[in-house]
């Protein structure tokens, strides 16, 4: 009998229970165990940066960024169309407006050539969201920022241990964050982490993920943040999986080629690019879009779903997003690429257990209904 191959399965060995274990056995279970700055100093070495700053989530993350810049009403902050809420709700919370780019064709990534018409005497910041593989091209980004005086917010939830010509992502915002979901290249379960290279930033970071207590009166409250932090128990797994990061993403790569191999000859779908002239794609999830012509992705994914293969649609674009709609946030409505990857892309098994041939099984059933 066929088994289901999950849409994502963390590979989970025994350092991680091991160093879960002596945060039981020591007590250190709270925020206040010295996993947590273990984990945030050896990630921050790891991908050049001064300060990490660890949280209960990428949401999180992205919640510390924009109010760590002291972004508010009255501001604008660029950012994708085709991306997760989370990024848009950061903006919103603040008072700030987003203001939309639709994507690239061909990386799925925030168009860049239409970044610049859109800054306005309001604009503060661009966040540059790297999605499913490869990296938003950063250069000419942060010449457009450098040109306005305008902050870049990177989001590298996806691309944990990617690189961008040579420099890691997360290198390269004013502020940048990871997550540490299940699915990510390096896991705590629930998870993330801000990154900086000021330390007034930082500082004001650590102060946010701790409901802004004082050191010298404790439960008096200058502002309002809120309680995101990380405990000694996800740290300590995140040490272990830090600790195995490259091999991590070689296998993420090594999915993706699998994938390419099996399905290269599919000529109903587009698979994604495996490189550009600034990255590699490291493949945090292997996503295709569907020949419309031939069938939806809503259909694919259910009919995948009854032949035990699970899958997940691409990003729904936030210009269609009903609760962002009735708030009547954006001017323009029409952002046709990223409305064409949601009907068209789904993602495919992606996960680290994944073993060749549950690629070439995922592959046939894929050709077989299409």
């Amino acid at each position: 009998m066929d088994k289901f191959i999950p849409v994502n399965e963390p590979l989970i060995g025994k350092r991680e229970k091991e160093l879960i274990n002596e945060c039981l056995d020591t007590g250190w279970i709270s925020s206040e165990g010295p996993f947590v700055e273990k984990f945030e100093h050896s990630l921050s070495k790891k991908i050049k940066r001064k300060y990490g700053i660890a949280c209960s989530s990428g949401s999180a993350a992205l919640d510390l960024a924009v109010a760590s810049l002291e972004i508010g009403p009255d501001d604008e902050v660029i950012m994708p169309a085709f991306t997760i809420i989370s990024c848009a709700a950061a903006v919103i919370k603040s008072g700030a407006k987003p203001v939309l780019i639709d994507a690239n064709e061909k990386t799925w990534n925030m168009n860049i050539e239409h970044v610049e018409a859109s800054i306005t005497s309001k604009t503060v910041a661009i966040m540059a969201v790297h999605i499913y593989g490869l990296p938003v091209d950063m250069d000419p980004l942060i010449e457009i920022a450098n040109k306005y005086g305008l902050y870049i917010i990177e989001d590298a939830a996806e691309l944990i241990g990617a690189k961008y010509k040579d420099k890691p992502c997360g290198s390269f915002g004013h502020v940048s964050t990871f997550s540490f979901y299940p699915n990510k290249q390096i896991t705590t379960g629930e998870g993330g982490m801000v990154f900086t290279d000021d330390l007034s930033i930082s500082k004001r970071c650590k102060s946010l993920r701790n409901l802004c207590f004082q050191e010298d009166n404790r439960f008096v409250h200058n502002e309002l943040g809120w309680n995101y932090r990380m405990t000694n128990l996800q740290a300590a797994m995140g040490i272990a999986q830090l600790e195995k990061l490259d091999s991590t993403v070689n296998k993420k790569i090594k999915i993706g080629q699998y994938y390419d191999k099996y399905l290269s000859d599919v000529k109903q779908i587009e698979l994604p690019l495996k490189e550009t002239d600034y990255a590699e794609n490291i493949y945090w999830v292997f996503g295709i879009l569907i020949n419309p012509k031939i069938d939806s992705a809503k259909n694919i994914i259910s009919k995948l779903r009854k032949l035990k293969v699970g899958t997940r649609p691409f990003f729904y674009p936030m210009h269609k997003q009903p609760v962002l709609k009735k708030m009547g946030i954006f001017n323009k409505n029409y952002f046709p690429v990223s409305e064409k990857l949601y009907e068209q892309g789904l993602y495919l098994p992606s996960g680290l257990t994944l073993k060749e041939e549950d690629i070439k099984i995922v592959s046939q059933k894929l050709k077989m209904i299409i």
